[in-house]
């Protein structure tokens, strides 16, 4: 006991937790953030101040929390990726300090520390965010701002359901002051159009830093694809699937997956968002794999459908072609100045026809029962990431990243012939449109099925291994 009491004291009296070392050197740097924060202002009306907030933390169990996810936006324009944040972005210079940006942060807490992990605190803020003004979040109640001055305060919708407490620094107490500050109450709170109309514009178009990023997710992604494609088999579970994606996530850096996997065998494949991915065997069916990484903050988006036994039949060649010249068509029109909504428009032309000729609708209208979903998204930061869309004449940029996805899904009891129940397919490739073409960033694992079935025949490392009994 006098030894664990004197560890305790020792953690309490300790300078703070060292650096840690060997870390990834592949971040957006610091130059990365401050450009974005720069087009960000350009993009403010005069006379206007933005505030940023971190997202809250989220319990997972009891007094677990799940592991944090930054704000997107705060990220972005930042490189802070800690709770109990707060960010200050000014269209004009302030006080006599000619200040244009502030950053409020969790303070540093030695014992804290020890338990949580190590925080950047003011100085790593400035040290290795490059900001100029930081100070620690329980400062915001005093500092002295008044909103009431500025033509325009620029803020993203500001959740409800954080748990009030006592802490003045953690982001209620944020929340609070910031409320207090504006005169923001839940009656006048103000729309959040202009905030997300500015982060929308920048974000949906990709700079060469984030490209690079953009570009491994999506590959080692692909990596993980076709590893499944040459190690399932009938006998595998949707849930080992998962983890062999996992661990090659895991393997080339990837912090996490970028949304829920969804490994869906069977009848589990016709279901959109299917994230339980417990069925034990995945029998001779169809496995349909929608999952990609997050690497430093970055989403892929990539789906593949195959066979466990390594061939489609003809049943499911049948759907599968008509999934992938749908694709193939849409393919066709990605280049900026493409109408975004024409994506999906030829998609579900292709797919109306291809089941109209196998008899299994017969009026085009029908073909929203068997693919009731979009062609394609933004894809960048979030999986279904910010970008612009105004209606029909929304238009594709250059260095806009969308997905292209068409799919077919024939559930049990569906008016159609039983050959066809059951049978799910999703082809989802990860789009870099350009001035007059595009570039299909996940073309590393295979589309055709022919090409499906020959990598199938191909030995993968996890065939091997052995794992005891229990």
């Amino acid at each position: 006991m006098k030894q664990f009491l004197f560890l305790f004291m020792f953690a309490l009296t300790t300078p703070f937790v060292q650096s840690q070392e060997n870390l990834p050197t592949d971040y957006l740097t610091k130059e990365f953030h401050q450009g974005r924060r720069e087009a960000f202002r350009a993009l403010m009306p005069a006379n206007s101040v933005a505030v940023v907030f971190s997202y809250p933390e989220r319990v997972f169990s009891r007094d677990i929390d799940y592991n944090y996810h930054a704000n997107p936006d705060l990220y972005y324009l930042s490189g802070y990726k800690e709770p109990d944040a707060v960010l200050l972005i000014f269209k004009e210079a302030q006080g006599t300090e000619k200040y244009n940006e502030v950053l409020f942060v969790r303070e540093r807490n030695a014992a804290r520390e020890m338990w949580t992990g190590r925080r950047l605190g003011v100085e790593g803020a400035k040290s290795k965010l490059g900001f100029t003004t930081v100070y620690n979040g329980k400062d915001f109640n005093a500092f002295a701002i008044d909103f009431s001055k500025f033509d325009k305060v620029i803020y993203d919708k500001i959740p409800t359901d954080v748990a009030e407490n006592n802490n003045p620094d953690n982001l209620y107490a944020l929340f609070k002051s910031f409320k207090s500050k504006a005169g923001i109450t839940q009656a006048n709170e103000t729309s959040t159009e202009l905030f997300n109309k500015i982060t929308s514009s920048l974000r949906e178009i990709k700079t060469p830093e984030e490209l690079v990023l953009m570009r491994k997710t999506v590959k080692l992604s692909c990596i993980a694809h076709n590893e499944v494609m040459k190690a399932v088999g009938p006998d595998m579970s949707e849930n080992e699937v998962d983890g062999i994606h996992a661990y090659i996530h895991k393997h080339y850096g990837a912090e996490a997956e970028g949304y829920g996997p969804i490994v869906g065998a069977g009848a589990n494949g016709c279901i959109l968002h299917y994230w339980e991915n417990n069925a034990t065997k995945i029998d001779n069916q169809l496995l349909l794999m929608d999952v990609g990484s997050e690497y430093h903050g970055y989403s892929a988006d990539v789906t593949r459908t195959i066979p466990a036994n390594g061939k489609f039949t003809e049943e499911q060649k049948a759907i599968y072609q008509i999934v992938y010249d749908a694709q193939e068509a849409v393919f066709k029109i990605c280049k900026a100045g493409t109408p975004l909504v024409a994506l999906n428009e030829t998609a579900k032309d292709v797919i109306a026809k291809g089941l109209i000729k196998l008899g299994i609708i017969t009026d085009p209208k029908d073909v929203k029962l068997y693919y009731p979903h979009s062609c394609s998204h933004f894809l960048g930061l979030d999986v279904h990431d910010k970008g612009t869309y105004n209606g029909p004449q929304t238009l594709i940029k250059e260095n806009m990243i969308l997905t292209v996805e068409p799919g077919i899904y024939i559930p049990a009891n569906s008016k159609c012939d039983k050959k066809w129940w059951n049978i799910g397919v999703r082809i989802e490739d990860d789009i870099l449109m350009l001035k007059d073409s595009y570039e299909n960033l996940s073309a590393d694992s295979p589309r055709k099925w022919q090409d499906i079935e020959a990598l199938a025949k191909q030995k993968s490392t996890f065939n091997d291994m052995k794992f005891p009994k229990i």
